[in-house]
């Protein structure tokens, strides 16, 4: 489907939602297999984030994985971007290139790294120093406004990720300038590398943060698609200035023992732990 999406347009939000229930759960098995296969990859950040990225790349976002070039794409920065086995499971899913080259994640030569690069088809820029994604979404979207192009820039942070201090000089940069072609969406999946991210270093009340900033924000359930879709769609129409869109998550979703766990943000499953996870993920 040529610059569009993977849904047709004629689908009632319950038919894009019994659709995009399966993608996601298939990208949680293709991220699975992945980071078992490589024995390394952030997996924990990935399955939680799974609802949210089937939403962008098979509903919302314009892009064309015929043409990753094309100029009127809307453009997608995975701020966070340690959980990029998702996301190259959802490019991998659209055709951006062969499923089987997911197998390659983190070997030397691939085009899957440990972190987005943009060597690599359908990524729009390379990621990996926490904040810094978020930045360089803020400077697509100036220019887009400054250019007169009509595409959207998504940015998906981290809670962990609001720490920075970066985050809160683009919240104030978007702001001023009214950047309403920017959404941001946080995965507030409540934990990070070192912990539980309160105890780390307390952000609530998120919401009222970026309020505070001068953004809208939508609180949503990040793992029920009858609330992330409109949230995003909202957010993406908003023409005030930027949105957030605030998903509140569990780390490890979908795996009963990685769920809510510190220990998954970056650890690679054994044999017995990767088959109990291929069975409830099946199943579910």
């Amino acid at each position: 489907m040529s610059g569009k999406t993977a849904i047709k347009h004629n689908m009632t939000l319950d038919e894009r939602v019994t659709y995009l229930k399966e993608k996601a759960r298939e990208a949680r098995l293709h991220v699975l297999d992945m980071v078992y296969t490589a024995q390394s990859g952030h997996i924990g950040g990935s399955f939680s984030v799974a609802e949210i990225m089937a939403a962008l790349y098979f509903d919302i976002l314009r892009i064309d994985p015929k043409r990753p070039e094309w100029p009127e794409r809307d453009r997608f920065i995975l701020s966070k971007g340690h959980v990029c086995p998702i996301l190259y499971a959802c490019l991998g899913m659209r055709g951006y290139f062969p499923i089987e080259t997911l197998k390659t994640l983190r070997q030397f030569g691939s085009i899957l790294q440990g972190h987005p690069v943009i060597k690599t088809p359908g990524v729009d820029m390379s990621t990996g120093s926490l904040g810094m994604g978020f930045g360089i979404a803020a400077g697509m979207a100036l220019n887009a406004k400054l250019l007169g192009a009509r595409h959207t820039v998504y940015a998906l942070l981290g809670d962990g990720e609001c720490n920075e201090g970066m985050v809160w000089e683009v919240c104030q940069t978007a702001a001023k300038y009214k950047l309403n072609n920017l959404v941001a969406i946080v995965d507030r999946n409540g934990m990070q590398n070192d912990g539980f991210s309160d105890e780390i270093m307390p952000i609530d009340p998120l919401d009222k943060r970026f309020e505070a900033f001068n953004w809208r924000v939508i609180t949503v359930d990040g793992h029920n698609l009858h609330e992330v879709i409109p949230a995003i769609e909202d957010a993406r129409d908003c023409q005030d200035g930027p949105c957030c869109v605030l998903a509140l998550t569990t780390k490890g979703k979908g795996v009963s023992f990685m769920e809510n766990t510190q220990h998954w943000h970056g650890k690679a499953p054994t044999k017995d732990q990767y088959e109990q996870a291929i069975e409830e993920l099946s199943r579910s």
